[in-house]
């Protein structure tokens, strides 16, 4: 009986050792990589290396010039060497991680018979409507023709003309080094209708330490898909002015051609509204001189607050919202100018925001006051006020005068109030401000992952960052081969994408639930499963290990 009991005491101590070997190799080899499994946080490969190779990536911004001489504007041995290909290029010196560097192609061919025929007219204006292509030329391209050093197709004190178009003029030279110095003249005439410093600057200006650029250069507005304009009529005196104003009209006759020839940067909407009772906030000084009140330059920032609050929130805008304001002063604080830094009255009578807007004072003529009862009419002279925000409008979207060479006759535009050209430049500003911004994204969000291992990375945002990326290498590439057109629209899809995938809401569903709250949640659901399964596996070795030790029997 003691035998039996024995062999059954050994057998379930065997038994319970194989039970507690079984549960722990199950958890062990099952339970762990099951939750491990369950639990792990879901993160999409993204390109790390790729997103980290666009902070040294090399923009270089390619010009096509064609470069058109006449009979006579270089000597005989100079004209037998044509046609040929010259490339000019430099780095823009800016502060900036990604090198950029411009490169003019300047392709030299002999003037057809019809272009010799334009070029020897007697004014420029005529040769530039005989020479009008047929066929648009591409975005970014430029036409330069090089005539007669005595031509009286440009006036004599004058060595080179910008047009309206892609289009320039520059007098040539019977010089043995004819090639070289008008090369000079034509890299300079084309940097002033393309790429220089000053336009790059202003579109890196978010992105350059703040040094002796960023004071003027971050006037420009940011690069966006769609801007929102809107004109407001501020009426503070209503009982003493009855104002009317032809918006819609002029609108149509001035801001709209002016935008059209803009859509290729972007979508416009334009609205107006009227604001009755509307004030400054700012009390204007008087002066007993000219019995006149005046808004001294300092005093100007104060202005916008006040009035911000009565033009409605343009927080639920998708866009950037651009806000002209056109004031009638009250009959109290008539006439109203604005001064200068110097206290000098400003000719527009208006000032611009950066990023904003802009403000025009419209004073009424005093004399209407001693020939009607109040309420007086006001007709708003809607020419006068178009000339100012327009002005303006062009200065807010980085499209400012071009710093031309000496003795360079320089074309009004037409009356879209945009140059072809101008239009070419803000798109090379844009296709840098989109890859810029694009590439700090992409770096920012690359960091941010690597930095927190638990946010979610799904395949959609994956698939975006992916999409940022070839699409600043295509643009890239675009921008290389003189592909305005497609370099822009290729930024602003990297722009798009970039900043989808950053800002998607899944990036934030586990940041705030770090490891320790991790621990806290199971380590009450797993202790009390693991305690006996590890003191049993501590038993199960201890007694192991004593047999190993007792001494055998020696009959």
């Amino acid at each position: 009986m003691a035998a039996a009991g024995a062999a059954a005491t050994d057998l379930e101590v065997v038994r319970g050792k194989r039970s507690a070997l079984f549960f722990a190799a199950v958890a062990i080899l099952l339970g762990l990589p099951l939750w491990w499994k369950t639990t792990e946080t879901y993160r999409a490969p993204l390109p790390y290396s790729e997103i980290s190779g666009l902070n040294a990536l090399l923009l270089r911004l390619m010009v096509p010039v064609t470069v058109v001489f006449t009979r006579d504007s270089v000597p005989l041995d100079d004209q037998e060497k044509l046609p040929f290909t010259v490339v000019h290029e430099r780095e823009i010196p800016l502060k900036y991680k990604m090198k950029i560097k411009c490169r003019f192609q300047k392709a030299y061919r002999r003037a057809l018979e019809h272009e010799e025929v334009a070029l020897s007219l007697g004014s420029v204006h005529e040769a530039e409507a005989m020479l009008a292509e047929p066929e648009k030329q591409a975005e970014g391209s430029l036409t330069v023709y090089v005539i007669s050093e005595h031509s009286s197709l440009l006036p004599q004190d004058m060595m080179s003309y910008i047009g309206p178009e892609r289009t320039a003029v520059v007098r040539g030279l019977i010089h043995r080094e004819a090639f070289n110095i008008i090369g000079r003249r034509i890299v300079q005439v084309a940097q002033a209708m393309s790429l220089t410093e000053d336009v790059l600057a202003a579109a890196l200006a978010d992105h350059l330490p703040e040094d002796k650029w960023s004071s003027d250069k971050r006037r420009p507005l940011k690069s966006s898909l769609g801007y929102e304009i809107t004109f407001s009529l501020l009426n503070p005196d209503p009982k003493s002015h009855d104002v009317h104003w032809d918006i819609e009209g002029a609108v149509q006759r001035y801001v709209q051609p002016f935008l059209n020839r803009l859509s290729a940067a972007g979508n416009f909407s334009v609205d107006s509204q009227i604001l009755y009772y509307a004030m400054l906030g700012v009390n204007p000084r008087f002066d007993p001189a000219s019995s006149s009140y005046s808004l001294a330059m300092h005093s100007l920032p104060h202005v916008i607050n006040p009035v911000e609050s009565r033009l409605g929130s343009s927080a639920a805008s998708l866009y950037p919202v651009l806000h002209f304001l056109l004031y009638v002063p009250e009959l109290a604080h008539s006439p109203l100018y604005i001064q200068d830094k110097d206290g000098a009255p400003v000719a527009t009578n208006a000032f611009h925001s950066p990023r904003w807007g802009g403000i025009m004072v419209y004073n009424v003529d005093p004399k209407i006051y001693n020939a009607s009862e109040l309420p007086v009419r006001v007709e708003v002279d809607m020419v006068r006020v178009m000339e100012v925000f327009l002005a303006q409008l062009r200065l807010l979207f980085g499209i400012a005068q071009p710093q031309v060479p000496p003795k360079c006759l320089l074309s009004g535009p037409k009356s879209e109030g945009l140059m072809t050209w101008e239009l070419d430049r803000l798109l090379w500003a844009r296709s840098v401000e989109n890859l810029a911004t694009a590439t700090t994204t992409l770096t920012s969000l690359a960091q941010l992952l690597g930095k927190i291992s638990n946010i979610v990375i799904k395949d959609d945002v994956a698939s975006e960052v992916y999409r940022a990326v070839a699409a600043v290498q295509k643009a890239a590439k675009a921008l290389a081969l003189g592909h305005l057109s497609s370099a822009f629209a290729a930024s602003q899809e990297a722009v798009t994408s970039s900043e989808r995938a950053f800002f998607d809401p899944s990036l934030l569903h586990l940041l705030y639930f770090p490891d320790d709250q991790k621990f806290a949640i199971y380590i009450p659901l797993f202790l009390p499963m693991a305690v006996p399964i590890l003191l049993s596996l501590v038993k199960i070795f201890q007694e192991t290990r004593k047999s190993w030790k007792k001494p055998e029997k020696i009959d």
